[in-house]
């Protein structure tokens, strides 16, 4: 990418799409194009079809996408499968039809085998049945890298596919009925401390393990890859190491400051026992996260606390 070239962020407004604009216009790149939901519905095809024909972008990054924790993708089983579908046919058909130079294609570490072998490597994908809660979701995510791989072997498109591990960070959603596990616990234990709530109740068990990236550092991972990675298949995001949710929370707690207990929910579902990235085909390409997990966190509870009262 030349800092003059155009450049489209899909989904600029959500909490990875908001951290590519910000990395991009930190690294000198001014020309850069989105769009809100509101003035452009990716789900529509003529709309994207008068969108890529006027805008011409040279370079798209496609971090748009519905999204939403264990009880919204396992409640909206249907919205999520259709329109990630077509969000995502949408706008890879579309820069194909203009030329774009390059597209990346933002998934989920979701795609893998629920009961995948750990640390999970790229190779793993379809070598085993999703987790049934996300499955929708995570179909839809696993099309979007077969349709880049399959643009890329009949016209040619030089489309990557990245895989992030779970995201944290500015701009994330904190809705309790459809937030991930991280911003949910972070305003579940801010309003305990708030209004005195001697316990805060976890789902599930606290044994299932996860790994946290920060999405500044995934935005900086995606320039990077953007500019220095031309491959078919897929590539994993991440850190490299994970936490059990009990140990999580406790984390969170001592951020937060809240003195209370934390109850575990066992009735509730723990979703995938472990989701650890393998992150050495990054790091051979010479990229590594900077921000650790706890600055992280503290960070981005600096950033929305004063939001509730």
């Amino acid at each position: 990418m030349q800092v003059k070239d155009k450049i489209y962020v899909a989904g600029h407004r959500g909490m990875v799409g908001s951290a590519i604009v910000r990395q991009l216009q930190k690294a000198g790149f001014s020309n850069i194009v989105y769009r809100t939901s509101a003035e452009l519905d990716l789900r529509e095809q003529a709309a994207v079809a008068e969108f890529f024909s006027k805008e011409q972008p040279d370079y798209v990054f496609l971090a748009a996408a519905k999204v939403g924790g264990i009880i919204a993708n396992n409640t909206y089983r249907g919205q999520f499968i259709y329109e990630n579908l077509m969000i995502q046919n949408n706008v890879i058909h579309h820069a194909y039809l203009n030329n774009v130079k390059k597209l990346m294609f933002l998934g989920s570490s979701c795609i893998y085998p629920k009961l995948a072998p750990q640390p999970m490597k790229e190779e793993y994908l379809l070598t085993g049945p999703l987790e049934p809660t996300n499955e929708p979701y995570a179909i839809a995510k696993i099309a979007g890298i077969e349709m880049c791989d399959a643009y890329r072997a009949q016209y040619g498109c030089n489309y990557i596919s990245v895989m992030p591990t779970n995201l944290y960070g500015q701009n994330d959603n904190y809705d309790l009925q459809n937030s991930h596990v991280l911003p949910a616990m972070i305003r579940k234990m801010h309003e305990a401390k708030l209004h005195g709530t001697p316990e805060v109740t976890i789902w599930g068990t606290g044994t299932p393990r996860r790994e946290f990236l920060h999405a500044d550092d995934m935005a900086d991972a995606c320039v990077f890859l953007m500019q220095n990675y031309d491959e078919s298949g897929l590539i994993n995001i991440g850190v490299g190491e994970d936490i059990s949710i009990a140990e999580l929370a406790k984390l969170v707690q001592e951020v937060i400051g809240y003195t209370g207990n934390l109850v575990f929910d066992t009735t509730k579902p723990d979703g995938t026992p472990r989701k650890l990235m393998d992150i050495s085909k990054l790091e051979r390409l010479g990229w590594k996260a900077n921000i650790g997990l706890k600055d992280g966190v503290t960070q981005v509870y600096n950033e929305v606390k004063n939001n509730w009262k």
